[in-house]
């Protein structure tokens, strides 16, 4: 009866672990489905490659990639469909349990226990190692016969339990391996251990004159304090995500159609939804404002400090924090589609590329676990023939081979560099999808620049009008009743002006906006805003100045003239400064825009890039870049509009603006959030760093290795300096690939209102 109990209680956990992970699912735009799993036994290289052998290639599954630093399993299955029961079961047979993760659960709490288990376990080792070496110095000292033999009991009365203890981090990963005929590199540590135990406890029970219980909790500590620094530089590199993830809302308050208040958690709230937000609460999924007025902070957005007002027909997205009125928001899109969400996708997506150092380390790491034991046996062999079968000196010196030869720096090598990289671009603004677009990012050398919306803000402002100021309250109360982007430009150039009360107002598609308002002689008259051509039909002849005709946009008063406005577009903030940044990172600039000859000619000058190209199709920018990939070049595309998308997923490396399309952002390997282009050249920079660091890396894991292991075989190393070396080499590695968190630089820090200090770009 207990075991039908007990099956019963297996099946409903796992059950409610399916449908749990059903319901975290992300439909993805080609009908396939993501599914991100938390899998706390990864902790190294080894672990990645059995999970995503093990799962790549079974039927339905697209792809499944492995982040180290997040311990996390992101799955591809093939349709919504497709039940994703049998990824859970696969991972079980592999001894690598899962259990699903939502968007605001990144297993922070998992991740916190872990981190305590490891440090409980090497306080326990520490004090343990430290009475055991007092011990062995009586030994040490001269203690002999019955004397020495006690010493030894109660090193080994203490030594037994604490390896049964503080060793079971190790244990407990090498016995999953080897129940699924596996090995990590959990195995030859924790063989090395055991057989050091059993040594000491072989010579203190035949009154032998060494023992190496010292050796054993020692060595066990220091390994212990490898693999907590280790985990203390991974919960390093996750604060960015994790830090993220604390500051998105777990909820919402819903307004129900009858008027009644009811709070929903993140995952129920669905497009159409009304939510109410009370100052101080952060909005929990993209909307649009309905009723109601505030400031926002849209720093977690952003990275700008400075609040921005809401008011009714205004956009806001999740993640933002209200600060000082109520307003009602209509859903527009599902919290795990919203920008924010993508953000965190973006950042945890961080090791998921495969780039050619990552395949190079994984590679490596794949064939290292059985290399060392055969090496190890090796050795044995080796010293047992040249000792004349001294099985101590040959135990010892395998022992020490199974330690020093664990390749967890070169493991380390590649991960450490991406996480540490993209938590550095993510404190600039600068969001990075994997981390081989880091790679291309560094060997990129010639820069393809968008116009619109990428040197220029792609937001339209009046630089100039030639309409009288009795008519200017007019044109305002005109423009606010346009959603067109030349009508706000209009409508925030006159705001210092009164507002004219206007009736009758009518839009005509294509051609502008009309009304009726009462002029001072007390008479109502027609005033219409829109294209010069139709504006002029209820003007009195010609246009009182040539700005009319020349932007296309001009306001007229019936019977009176048309008057018209100077429309421009300022330069992105730092513009021509991240152009001659690049200039200094030795790469190349052009400009392709299908805008005028003279527009990009105009642009061209004030940013210093000498090519450009104006009036071109998409087309022919996914040519160009062709043409340029044809003589050599390895091309950064740059842009933001859904004509750019071809064009950023053509070239070797690509960067959007937060600003950009949904498609655009989507092609880009990186996005922006700040106006400052300077995000451009920054990100390059960190990208060459990056590279160098990864190449430093390989290079101190393969010098450790060719000076390490030629000493181990030959017995100049002890288990106990085995373990020094072992840990130290992590923790160089890891320590040397920290230094991408210094230097490089800082962005500016872009101040709303911000322009270019030249004069602005006349539209055609």
């Amino acid at each position: 009866m207990a075991a039908e109990n007990a099956v019963d209680q297996s099946n409903l956990r796992d059950f409610a672990r399916v449908e749990e992970l059903q319901r975290a699912g992300h439909a993805e735009p080609d009908g396939t489905m993501r599914y991100v799993l938390s899998v706390p036994d990864v902790h190294c290289g080894q672990c990645i490659s059995t999970i995503e052998r093990g799962l790549n290639g079974l039927e339905g599954i697209v792809s499944a990639r492995v982040n180290l630093s997040l311990r996390r399993v992101t799955v591809v299955l093939d349709s919504a469909e497709r039940s994703p029961d049998f990824v859970l079961a696969r991972l079980d047979s592999l001894a690598f349990p899962a259990t699903p993760v939502d968007l605001g659960d990144l297993g922070n709490v998992a991740e916190k226990r872990k981190t305590e288990e490891l440090l409980k376990a090497l306080a326990v080792a520490g004090f343990a190692a430290g009475n055991i070496m007092l011990l062995s110095v009586s030994v040490w000292s001269g203690a002999a016969g019955a004397s020495r033999d006690l010493f030894h009991l109660i090193s080994g009365l203490i030594a037994i339990p604490v390896v049964a203890y503080s060793g079971r981090v190790f244990f407990s990963s090498a016995l999953q391996a080897l129940s699924v005929r596996r090995l990590n590199m959990d195995v030859p540590i924790s063989l090395a251990v055991i057989l050091a135990l059993l040594m000491s406890v072989y010579e203190s029970l035949t009154g032998g004159e060494e023992a190496y219980f010292d050796a054993a909790v020692t060595l066990l500590f220091f390994l212990l304090i490898g693999r907590y620094l280790d985990q203390l530089m991974r919960d390093h590199a996750r604060s960015a995500v994790l830090g993220l993830s604390k500051m998105t809302a777990r909820g919402g308050t819903v307004v129900e159609p009858d008027g009644t208040l009811s709070y929903k958690p993140v995952d129920e709230i669905e497009p159409g939804m009304l939510l109410r937000i009370a100052a101080g609460e952060r909005i929990p999924a993209d909307g649009r404002v309905v009723k109601g007025a505030s400031d926002l902070d849209r720093s977690l957005v952003t990275g700008e400090s400075v609040p921005v007002a809401v008011t009714p027909n205004s956009d806001v997205e999740a993640g933002t924090l209200n600060l000082t009125g109520a307003i009602d928001i209509a859903v527009t899109r599902k919290a795990e589609q919203s920008f924010i969400a993508e953000v965190m996708q973006m950042m945890e997506a961080a090791e998921n590329g495969r780039g050619r150092y990552v395949r190079v380390a994984d590679r490596m790491a794949r064939i290292y676990a059985p290399a060392v034991h055969l090496l190890a046996l090796f050795a044995f062999i080796g010293w047992m023939i040249a000792t004349g079968g001294n099985w101590h000196a040959s135990l010892y010196t395998a022992i020490s081979v199974l330690i020093v030869t664990c390749p967890c720096a070169l493991g380390l090598a590649v991960p450490v560099v991406h996480v540490i990289g993209a938590a550095r671009l993510f404190g600039q603004g600068i969001l990075m999808k994997d981390g081989s677009a880091l790679e291309r990012l560094a060997e990129a050398d010639f820069a393809v620049f968008d116009k619109t919306g990428t040197l220029t803000t792609g937001t339209p402002r009046v630089a100039a009008s030639g309409i009288v100021d009795e008519d200017a309250s007019a044109a305002r109360a005109l423009a606010q009743h346009s959603i067109h982007p030349a009508s706000r430009a209009i409508a925030a150039y006159f705001a210092d002006s009164g507002e004219a009360e206007i009736a009758d107002v009518r839009e005509e598609p294509g051609y502008g906006i009309e009304g009726s308002f009462r002029t001072s002689d007390g008479e109502m008259r027609r005033a219409r805003l829109g294209r010069y051509d139709w504006v002029r039909r209820i003007s009195a002849g010609a246009a009182a100045d040539s700005a009319a005709s020349g932007s296309g946009l001009a306001f007229a008063v019936e019977g009176g003239a048309a008057s018209g406005f100077v429309l421009s577009e300022a330069l992105r903030v730092d513009a021509a400064e991240a152009v001659e940044a690049l200039r200094d990172q030795h790469m190349d600039a052009e400009i392709l825009s299908g805008d005028s000859e003279a527009a990009v000619r105009e642009i061209g000058r004030r940013t210093g890039i000498s090519a450009q190209r104006a009036g071109v199709t998409p087309a022919y920018k996914i040519a160009r870049i062709q043409a340029l990939h044809a003589d050599g070049w390895r091309v950064m595309m740059v842009g933001d509009g859904l004509n750019d998308a071809p064009a950023l997923a053509a070239g070797h490396v690509s960067m959007a603006p937060s600003s950009a399309s949904d498609i655009g952002r989507m092609a880009a390997d990186f996005v922006f959030t700040r106006e400052s282009m300077m995000s451009v050249p920054f990100a390059r920079a960190v990208a060459v760093k990056a590279g160098n660091l990864v190449r430093q890396n390989f290079g101190l894991a393969i010098i450790y290795n060719c000076i390490a292991v030629p000493l181990a075989v030959a017995g100049f190393v002890t288990p106990l300096v085995a373990a020094l070396a072992m840990s130290g080499s992590s923790i160089v590695v890891v320590a040397n690939s920290m230094r991408l968190t210094r230097g490089g630089g800082m962005l500016p820090v872009w101040k709303p209102g911000a322009v270019a200090a030249e004069e602005d770009e006349v539209l055609a």
